[in-house]
């Protein structure tokens, strides 16, 4: 079993639970990660090693003075509506910065990576669930980017390696069980967080983008997945290539669809106080329903989604929002835990 894994964006939200869970397991991360997007105190599991993806030197020398059996790949960008304003720099930080990654991983016999793909391959799904024969016709440069990797690994795969898993993720949610870490977005934009923020009047508002979509709702049906689920599928993943398991690409999700208007009624339960909502146009790059079928991850690693219902996503994302309540401008979220 391996002992030691770089974890590149390991600060980060996904990153940093799959660490503690890498921890639970016995194994130490060595998180690699510039903290433009993550946070120092997120890395409590390992050391740190704070530098770009991109310097081959400063990543080199991080392999050889830890000597990690795996990589563990989150490092990157990964919002959709800004990866229409900034493409360029969409395709250099997750594309560009892989190749000198993998560059790396083959100058020093790293042989098996685990890399965090996305739901947003598939662009608008022809039908639902999506499986992962499902066509991938990505809509926006952030899923571009995504794929243009898939394919890189698929072709590095055939001509040598590195193995690698390719987790195709779907809507992160909710926070650690035990409060310990969970998202911490500058500035917030995913829903969960903001619907808590909206609820107990940390922000005026909640921006809900459509109303007039072909669902039963009006509102985008999204699948939410646990993060701690999540960070137990990259850890599934890992086994597999440990034990010798060819390269796959997968997903992960809940396997059910979730619309806003379902995620609302959720914090309503939960906290007991409405969320005011301001409807807004839809936005570039937003399909109307997306969720998966997570047979393929079920059986070949044994993957459950067991946090992921939307109520436990509200609640652990609650209790993480009253810790650092202060900080957000509200004393009022802690009477949410």
């Amino acid at each position: 079993m391996v002992k030691r894994v770089l974890v590149t964006g390991g600060a980060g939200y996904v990153g940093s639970h799959t660490c503690k869970r890498l921890a639970q397991n016995g194994i130490e991360p060595v998180v690699y990660d510039n903290l433009s997007r993550g946070h120092a105190n997120n890395v409590r599991w390992g050391p740190l090693v704070e530098g770009d993806i991109d310097d081959r030197d400063k990543l080199q020398q991080a392999i050889v003075r830890f000597k990690p059996t795996s990589v563990i790949h989150f490092a990157g960008v990964a919002y959709v509506g800004e990866s229409f304003q900034d493409p360029l720099g969409y395709y250099r930080n997750n594309v560009a910065s892989t190749l000198t990654l993998l560059q790396a991983m083959r100058a020093n016999g790293l042989d098996k990576l685990v890399f965090s793909s996305s739901c947003a391959t598939y662009g608008v799904p022809r039908q639902l669930p999506i499986t992962e024969d499902a066509p991938q016709a990505p809509i926006s440069p952030y899923g571009r980017s995504k794929l243009m990797i898939e394919q890189i690994l698929a072709d590095m795969d055939r001509a040598g390696g590195p193995r690698s898993v390719a987790l195709r993720y779907f809507n992160a949610a909710g926070a650690d069980p035990d409060g310990e870490i969970g998202e911490r977005h500058d500035p917030e934009t995913h829903l969960v967080p903001r619907a808590l923020m909206a609820a107990f009047g940390v922000i005026p508002g909640l921006d809900v983008f459509g109303d007039d979509y072909l669902t039963p709702d009006g509102t985008c049906i999204r699948d939410y997945v646990h993060v701690s689920d999540l960070a137990e599928g990259h850890v599934l993943a890992l086994e597999h290539l440990e034990v010798g398991g060819d390269s796959l690409c997968l997903n992960l999700g809940a396997g059910r669809g979730i619309s806003v208007r379902e995620v609302l009624a959720a914090v309503t339960r939960v906290t007991g106080r409405t969320v005011p909502i301001n409807i807004r146009p839809r936005r570039q790059g937003d399909p109307p329903a997306v969720w998966s079928d997570t047979t393929r991850a079920r059986k070949i690693l044994g993957f459950a989604a067991r946090l992921s219902d939307i109520d436990t996503i509200v609640r652990t994302t609650s209790t993480f929002l009253a810790g650092p309540a202060q900080e957000l401008g509200s004393d009022s979220l802690a009477d949410v835990a």
